[in-house]
C-alpha cells in the first residue's frame, strides 16, 4: 500500500485534487460510516464508509475485489463513498449509507444516485454481492443506480484482484470529491 501512495497522489494531482486533503477509512469489512467534516491525516478507525457535505475534501477507499459504492445527492450537496464486499453488503452498509445521507440532507432516496464500481463477480466469485447492492439500493427507494458490471478478476491488465492474485496484490483507490 505504501508503494502505491506516490502513484495515487500523482493521479489525484492530475485530476486537480492535489490541494484537497485525502481522508480514508480503516476498512474492517463492516458497516460503520464516519461523517467527515474536516481533514484527517490517519485513516478513520473502525469504518468502511465515509460521508461528507464538506467541499474541498477528497474521500478515499481502497479496493481489490470489494465494490466501491458512491452514493451522491443529485443536487451535489453531499456524498458517501463505501467499501462493500461480501461482509459489508451482508451487514447492510449501503442501506445504512443511503439512510444516513437522506437524514443529513433531508433528501428522499429518489434524490440520490448510486454507482457500483468494478468488483469481483460470478463466475470468478460464488456470491454476486454487486447484485445484492443494487437490490438493497432499490429497496431503499433509490431510482438512479449505475453499475459498471466489470469484474476485477477478469481484467488483470486493468484491475487488482485479491482473489485472483491470492492476496499478493495492490489496491485501487476510489475517490469522491464534492465540486
Amino acid at each position: 500500500m505504501a508503494a502505491l501512495a506516490p502513484h495515487q497522489r500523482r493521479l489525484l494531482a492530475e485530476q486537480g485534487l492535489a490541494s484537497h486533503p485525502l481522508v480514508t477509512a480503516e476498512q474492517i469489512h463492516g458497516a460503520e460510516i464516519a461523517i467527515v467534516e474536516e481533514p484527517s491525516v490517519k485513516p478513520i478507525p473502525g469504518v468502511d464508509g465515509l460521508l461528507t457535505m464538506t467541499r474541498g475534501i477528497t474521500l478515499g477507499i481502497s479496493v481489490a475485489d470489494c465494490a466501491p459504492v458512491w452514493i451522491v445527492a443529485r443536487d451535489g450537496s453531499a456524498g458517501a463513498l463505501l467499501h462493500s464486499g461480501k461482509k459489508g453488503t451482508e451487514s447492510g452498509i449501503v442501506p445504512r449509507g443511503i439512510r444516513e445521507l437522506c437524514a443529513r440532507t433531508g433528501l428522499p432516496p429518489s434524490g440520490l444516485s448510486v454507482t457500483i464500481g468494478p468488483c469481483i463477480r460470478p463466475p470468478c466469485y460464488e456470491i454476486d454481492f454487486a447484485a445484492e447492492i443494487r437490490r438493497q439500493a432499490e429497496g431503499e427507494g433509490v431510482l438512479e443506480i449505475h453499475d459498471e458490471e466489470i469484474c476485477t478478476a477478469c481484467h488483470p491488465e486493468r484491475y487488482y484482484s485479491y482473489r485472483r492474485e491470492k492476496g499478493m496484490t495492490g489496491r485501487m483507490l476510489a475517490t469522491l470529491t464534492l465540486g
